[in-house]
């Protein structure tokens, strides 16, 4: 703007001038040719005088400087005498319209134009009282010819001129744009400096109360956005038509291994995987996309929804939700059902073939006792079977019906070794209590079952002369249970399987010492309903030790 404006004034302060320059050379070369003029009429007439009184003498000795030029022709236009070339070389001159107007009218006056001097000759001629005419001229200079004279000190002005327009057009220009420059976007009211202004800074003024309102309701809404996806536990990223993030939450960034700064930029380089690529295309070609990924050795379910407005794909909307819990679980479910099939499927197969040899006369008198005895065991394993998935199944429901007292650790552990006391006999096992009374808050018949089941396979799993040592002690606010064994010991490998449901590490000697392979599972449920950690040291052929950790209070 201060460049037009300069622009601007310089123009038109150049046009004044040349506007300026030209009338005052008009005038001036009217003025001269004026005073010309009527110095040639007084010169005439002088002329006229001298002849009058003279004659011919008058030229006799006559002399006459500068452009004027005279010029004595007879009536019959021959030149009689002329002040530049001798008459007889001069044609005759009753042509000349200043003569002929003299010889009628007695006076005449004409001007004519060179161009091959450029310059402009002036004639004023007389008529004698003896029919002769005097003719007197001078030479007039053109208005080019004139500004060529006048060049220098016209040159020098407008140097003069040029100058004083840059300066002064600079400096307006300057002072002019700077009240603009000067004007508070926030307070443009306040700006007082041009009153044609006001309705231009009234119009900023409010274009600013919107735009602050707007830029409120954008910010608000952002945080309502930000707080209602930051704690979300699904994965929500925002695309535009191109695939640059828009928006993403802290889940995703997460899960796709990003951070803060990924806002901006292709999607597919923050989190570069051949779902995504597949997911953004199909979405950006209007189609919704659905399909269980791996990511980072986790599964989601990836879908991808179109934005559509105006009936063209404006964003993409992409959704990542954490099944890995959920399919592994359905696939804990499969592995359960087809364990409890075959757990089931053992005993009753048993039972049947036994039962069937009795009913069919098949079995000696004196093994009666003894098919007797396997039908007991066998059903006594399968009542035990179903007790045990009775019970982890209302693990699983809820624990809402549970009812938590006070209970002494250290007794109930005490009661739990003297029971199994006879079975560590016959096996020829030592079974020891260490420890401390510690009460905490619990559920009886659970904490009966972390101890039994413990001990249990302490003694089930262990070598002839071993030993099995029960420790109880508080810690921090915190009851610790131990149960040490000398026994086979667990894998390294097995040894983050071991609370599976069914899971076996040896399947031969889970048979021959018997029990349903839930134990563990009871044991790990029955401490997470008490917010206790179960943690294992375990080495082969060496021994293993379980370690639950109960809070004291709920």
């Amino acid at each position: 703007m201060t460049k037009r404006i300069f622009r601007s004034i310089f123009l038109v302060a150049l046009a004044v001038f040349v506007a300026s320059l030209t009338l005052v050379m008009g005038v001036l070369y009217a003025h001269f040719s004026e005073v010309q003029r009527d110095q040639l009429i007084m010169q005439t007439d002088l002329a006229v005088q001298g002849i009058e009184h003279e004659g011919a003498a008058y030229f006799k000795d006559f002399r006459i400087t500068g452009d004027y030029r005279i010029t004595w022709v007879s009536a019959d236009g021959a030149v009689l005498y002329d002040s530049r070339l001798p008459g007889s070389e001069m044609p005759n001159h009753l042509d000349r319209e200043e003569i002929r107007e003299a010889l009628e009218n007695g006076s005449g006056e004409s001007a004519r134009y060179s161009d091959s001097v450029m310059q402009r000759s002036l004639y004023i001629a007389r008529r004698l009282s003896d029919g002769t005419v005097v003719r007197l001229s001078v030479a007039q200079y053109s208005v080019w010819m004139l500004l060529l004279g006048m060049i220098q000190p016209i040159a020098i002005v407008m140097i003069v001129a040029v100058v004083l327009s840059l300066v002064l057009a600079s400096r307006l220009a300057k002072h002019i744009v700077k009240p603009l420059n000067d004007v508070d976007l926030d307070k443009p009211l306040l700006n007082e400096e041009y009153d044609e202004l006001k309705p231009l800074l009234r119009r900023i003024d409010d274009q600013q109360r919107l735009l602050k309102q707007q830029s409120r309701d954008l910010q608000r809404r952002k945080d309502e956005w930000d707080a209602l996806t930051s704690d979300m536990n699904e994965g929500l990223v925002l695309l535009n038509e191109k695939g640059n993030i828009l928006s993403i939450n802290h889940a995703a960034k997460t899960i796709l291994g990003t951070n803060r700064h990924s806002v901006g930029r292709y999607i597919l380089t923050v989190a570069r995987h051949l779902d995504l690529e597949d997911a953004l295309y199909q979405a950006q070609t209007g189609k919704h996309f659905s399909k269980v990924v791996n990511i980072s050795g986790r599964e989601f379910q990836l879908d991808a929804s179109p934005v559509v407005s105006h009936g063209s794909v404006s964003g993409v909307v992409l959704l990542l939700f954490d099944v890995t819990e959920q399919r592994q679980a359905e696939q804990m479910r499969r592995e359960f059902t087809a364990n409890v099939s075959h757990e089931l499927k053992t005993p009753l197969h048993a039972i049947s073939g036994y039962a069937e040899l009795m009913k069919n006369g098949l079995v000696k008198p004196e093994d009666i006792d003894r098919f007797s005895d396997r039908i007991y065991t066998e059903a006594h394993r399968m009542i035990r079977l179903i007790e045990d998935i009775i019970h982890l199944s209302h693990l699983d429901e809820s624990v809402s019906d549970l009812h938590f007292e006070t209970v002494d650790l250290f007794a109930m552990a005490q009661e739990t070794v003297e029971g199994l006391r006879p079975q560590a006999e016959a096996a020829g096992l030592t079974l020891e209590l260490a420890g401390e009374s510690v009460a905490l808050s619990a559920v009886p018949q659970m904490v009966s079952a972390i101890l039994f089941n413990l001990c249990v396979n302490a003694i089930k799993y262990n070598r002839p002369s071993g030993r099995v040592s029960v420790r109880v002690y508080a810690d921090n606010k915190t009851a610790v249970l131990t149960v040490e064994d000398t026994g086979i010991g667990i894998p390294p490998e097995s040894q983050n399987r071991i609370f599976e449901r069914f899971y076996r590490v040896d399947k031969s000697r889970s048979k021959e010492v018997g029990g349903t392979g839930l134990g563990l599972s009871i044991v790990k449920h029955a401490a997470q309903v008490h917010g206790a950690t179960v943690s294992l040291e375990s080495e082969l052929n060496v021994g293993s030790t379980f370690t639950v950790r109960f809070p004291i209070s709920r």
